[in-house]
């Protein structure tokens, strides 16, 4: 089969990153597949998210796309996370990418409440969508609370933030119509010490999916984690109750936050994998 990789102009644009596309076409100007390599601005690790139709595949559709997404970058590239022993996994294992991290994702069923004792000497705060103005600034710099999340053999540069790239996120959901529920701790001082990101569908129903959550390394160790997400259960469920679950992925080796998800009751519903090309 003939295939044709046509490189496409994505409109979407962001203050860190540019996205490349291309379009795999058949003799009829059928699409095939697609591939999407987002570059940040900075020259660190790029994202490589493919996709082939699943009739359209083994007829080197996916080989044509990954070889021009690989051709646009000399720097590491680093797969979306694969379902372990699907054909994204054998595709990458056959194409010599090399396994950096693997996720095990579980769901909450909110069918029963949750509770964790309160930690002394902060207090907890939940909005949706626009960060209040005068919490943006300790926001920003509670973002690097994730700086040094497990990442094992990935090329992980952490993310740089500001007051722009915060803005840009919070639309980037909203323009979806989905909800950025956000839940924060703040010390005594006003200042953010952790928080926990949680994205609601535009129905407000069926399953709910986890963003990050960090806690700064100084108030680490004080069960913050765990009273965030156990009172932003009870505030979801109150806000939205045609939700039905709340879905996590989380590195296998990010032991501590694996303990606090499996304490509130989330379950694992599957494994996935990332891929890594060096360049």
């Amino acid at each position: 089969m003939t295939v044709q990789i046509k490189a496409l102009v994505d409109p979407a644009r962001a203050p860190s990153s540019r996205r490349l596309v291309w379009l795999a076409t058949g003799p009829d100007d059928r699409p095939l597949g697609t591939a999407f390599l987002r570059i940040p601005a900075d020259g660190g690790t790029a994202d490589l998210r493919l996709t082939v139709h699943p009739a359209e595949r083994r007829a080197g559709v996916g080989t044509r796309l990954l070889a021009a997404a690989l051709a646009a970058t000399s720097g590491a590239v680093l797969t979306e996370p694969v379902e372990e022993d699907s054909p994204g996994d054998h595709f990458c294992a056959a194409r010599g990418l090399r396994p950096v991290l693997r996720l095990t994702y579980t769901r909450l069923a909110l069918d029963a409440p949750v509770a964790a004792e309160p930690v002394s000497g902060y207090r907890l705060i939940h909005w949706v969508g626009a960060t209040p103005p005068e919490l943006v600034e300790t926001f920003v710099r509670a973002r690097h609370a994730m700086d040094d999340m497990p990442m094992d053999d990935a090329d992980y540069v952490p993310d740089v933030w500001d007051a722009d790239r915060l803005q840009f996120v919070t639309q980037a959901v909203a323009d979806r119509g989905e909800f950025l529920c956000i839940t924060a701790a703040l010390t005594t001082e006003g200042d953010m010490a952790s928080f926990t990101e949680l994205v609601v569908p535009a129905d407000g129903a069926g399953d709910a999916q986890h963003y990050g959550t960090g806690v700064l390394p100084e108030h680490r160790g004080r069960g913050l984690a765990r009273w965030m997400k156990a009172e932003q259960i009870g505030w979801v469920r109150t806000r939205f109750p045609a939700l039905t679950g709340l879905l996590a992925d989380t590195a296998d080796s990010n032991t501590a936050m694996r303990r606090v998800n499996e304490s509130l009751g989330y379950r694992p519903t599957h494994r996935s994998i990332l891929y890594q090309h060096n360049g």
